[in-house]
């Protein structure tokens, strides 16, 4: 498998996935299927970007849901750490375990990475919009972790 994620595009149609939940269950693309879903890529629960991340994203969780949004986290993180990550924050929404990276190399949200000049390759903190038919209608990469569920809301107002 290539090392180099392709990027979705709207209009594509959403990558089938099947991973484990916080409380490890399998889910999949089928799930999401019949209402439109924000799956949100993270690189790890607990950090202070995507704890910040999710706490928008729990703050804000009515008013997705009110305009018909569900929002499903990914990273690279166990199962175990997942719910951790859930009960610590009190996070009402799905997390998924993609401890092998292949949805985020699916969904084009793994790549190259810099941290204090070093370059890997790891999770990219990514946002697909995907709506009720598993169509992509927007594939947002590298955003910023504080400020991004405003820029949703606004984005699907």
């Amino acid at each position: 498998m290539s090392d180099e994620a392709q990027r979705l595009v709207p209009g594509s149609k959403a990558p089938e996935f099947s991973l484990p939940n916080q409380d490890g269950q399998i889910k999949g693309l089928r799930d999401l299927l019949g209402s439109k879903t924000i799956l949100y890529f993270y690189p790890a629960a607990g950090s202070p970007g995507c704890t910040k991340e999710a706490a928008d994203f729990q703050d804000a969780l009515s008013e997705f849901e009110s305009r018909g949004y569900k929002i499903v986290g990914v990273s690279p993180d166990s199962v175990k750490k997942l719910k951790n990550f859930e009960d610590a924050h009190e996070l009402t929404f799905t997390l998924l375990s993609d401890e092998d990276m292949i949805a985020h190399r699916a969904y084009g949200a793994f790549g190259e990475k810099s941290l204090y000049g070093r370059l890997y390759k790891g999770a990219l903190r990514s946002t697909i919009i995907i709506d009720e038919h598993g169509v992509v209608t927007d594939a947002m990469y590298n955003v910023k972790a504080t400020g991004h569920t405003n820029m949703l809301l606004k984005r699907i107002s």
